[in-house]
């Protein structure tokens, strides 16, 4: 294991204008769809000395959904979806970290998804840190991970004449993060 440099612990805070927290389904089963949640807040706490007893935890806004088109954004935040009323929050919560190489971890955790939550496993590649114009410290790290979104109650689909499926049940997550050092 590869040790971090001890300048690195602490809480870093996600920064919402330079991070994204997207994803990506199948429509129609010939194009992409991809979307974002612009309204994020989160936090990586570096343990330098062991970093599997890091943390992190993010919380996005369901109805910062932001697909590109409205009445598809609406749509996702109804009941057929997210039902953004009843279920306001996708949460993320780790429960371990593991480094898998230098500059590589797993990141353990419960995501809950309209009030269902689900062990998952993260990859996230630790990309770097420099100090901003501004004299921030900012640390970069990018992930994905694909998950069946039936597990967590987003089942709405329609049949396509060929047999397919209009939106895919497999979804892409996507995490693009800039954290700064809390001082």
């Amino acid at each position: 294991m590869t040790q971090i440099e001890p300048s690195y612990a602490g809480r870093w805070r996600f920064d919402p204008s330079h991070t994204r927290i997207g994803f990506q389904a199948r429509h129609a089963m010939v194009t992409k769809v991809r979307g974002a949640f612009n309204d994020i807040d989160g936090y990586v706490d570096v343990n330098a000395e062991d970093p599997s007893k890091s943390a992190v935890s993010l919380t996005v806004k369901v109805a910062s959904i932001d697909t590109r088109n409205a009445d598809r954004d609406q749509h996702l935040r109804t009941n057929d979806f997210f039902d953004a009323p009843n279920h306001p929050e996708i949460t993320f919560t780790s429960t371990r970290i593991d480094q898998v190489d230098e500059n590589s971890f797993i990141v353990n955790g419960n995501l809950t998804i309209k009030g269902t939550t689900k062990e998952v496993a993260v990859p996230i590649e630790f990309t770097g840190v420099e100090k901003d114009p501004f004299g921030n410290l900012r640390a970069g790290f990018e992930g994905s991970r694909r998950i069946d979104r039936r597990e967590f109650g987003l089942e709405w689909n329609a049949a396509l004449d060929s047999g397919g499926l209009l939106v895919s049940e497999k979804i892409l997550l996507e995490f693009e993060i800039s954290a700064i050092k809390e001082s």
